[in-house]
């Protein structure tokens, strides 16, 4: 089938913090679809059946009309989707890499880019995913959990004697570092776990792992070269990772050849462990002594042509159009 003929949904922004990192994602990702000559409908489910009418209405800053989480169901039910061949999720974290919104398009038959419904889910809850991580031998930093009702004085001292500091509190299901801070010592830990409760009802704290910030993707069952960050702040954070000149990107990575072909292959077992299909990228620390540690599988990486799963598909000869093209062939 011609890429004319086939009618492509680009699903945009929704209802996250990592709103406008979407938006930064679909704006490169829509660009290469009209490139390619697909049909294509841009819609943000966040907006209900209320959509602009104008393509840059959707990049605005400035909200076009009310959104919420509970306009998803609205948009999917209504004849917005109606003759879609496929959809392609340029949607990050929450309701986009969750698995609910691959749940409410699989009710209406609709097919989409990406992992499926369990896998998102799997993926996109790291306490899970690193429950799998272990079931499957690969290496991930110690960790354990907590919710809001947590006792700090108990939680501390567990800290102290599973993983020891400094620690990484995060929320158990959001991306792009959001809520994530890095505890030096105990006096630090209660306004963490605060913070990262603010994002998720669930907190994860981790075993912190000096050393250096590595990343694998994965198309087709086939990992990409691996590639190194070199942020600015020492931690691949939001700023880090958003703003222009913040990180140096190495790609292939500067480490031994059998460290990043283990790493290769440890990458296609963390995403295969969580079922995930079709494309994702595998983030890792990298200790000083080239021990890897796998973070999580990002089942809906940034998709922008300057972001990293493009950087290492670049590296092998896939330019950006050439692959999202190969992203909704391989879905289809």
């Amino acid at each position: 089938m011609k890429n004319n003929n086939l009618k492509v949904a680009l699903l945009a922004g929704g209802y996250s913090p990592e709103r406008e990192v979407s938006k930064n994602s679909s704006i490169s990702i829509y660009n290469a679809l009209i490139n390619l000559g697909y049909n294509v409908k841009l819609i943000d489910p966040a907006y209900g059946k209320n959509q602009p009418n104008e393509i840059e209405d959707f990049f605005a800053k400035k909200e076009f009309s009310e959104i919420s989480s509970g306009n998803y169901v609205d948009a999917i039910n209504s004849n917005l989707f109606d003759g879609i061949d496929i959809v392609f999720l340029g949607l990050h974290g929450k309701y986009g890499e969750d698995g609910l919104i691959q749940a409410l398009l699989e009710l209406r038959g609709i097919k989409y880019t990406g992992s499926d419904v369990n896998s998102s889910s799997n993926a996109m809850n790291k306490e899970m995913a690193k429950i799998l991580f272990n079931h499957f031998n690969v290496n991930t930093p110690k960790w354990i959990s907590t919710y809001k009702n947590f006792d700090i004085k108990d939680l501390i001292s567990k800290i102290e004697n599973q993983i020891g500091f400094p620690c990484v509190v995060k929320p158990n299901d959001q991306g792009s570092t959001v809520g994530l801070t890095i505890c030096k010592d105990e006096n630090s830990v209660e306004e963490a776990v605060l913070f990262s409760l603010s994002f998720s009802e669930k907190v994860l704290i981790e075993e912190y792992i000096s050393g250096r910030e590595i990343t694998v993707a994965v198309l087709e069952d086939k990992a990409l070269p691996v590639l190194e960050i070199k942020p600015e702040h020492g931690l691949y954070d939001y700023e880090c990772k958003y703003t222009a000149g913040k990180s140096q990107y190495i790609v292939p990575a500067e480490i031994p050849k059998e460290v990043a072909k283990f790493m290769q292959r440890e990458a296609l077992t963390a995403f295969n462990a969580l079922g995930c299909s079709v494309y994702g990228r595998i983030d890792y620390r990298l200790s000083e002594s080239n021990v890897s540690y796998c973070l999580e599988v990002n089942t809906l990486p940034g998709m922008t042509s300057t972001s990293l799963v493009p950087k290492m598909a670049k590296a092998v000869g896939i330019s950006f159009d050439d692959l999202i093209d190969k992203i909704i062939k391989l879905s289809l």
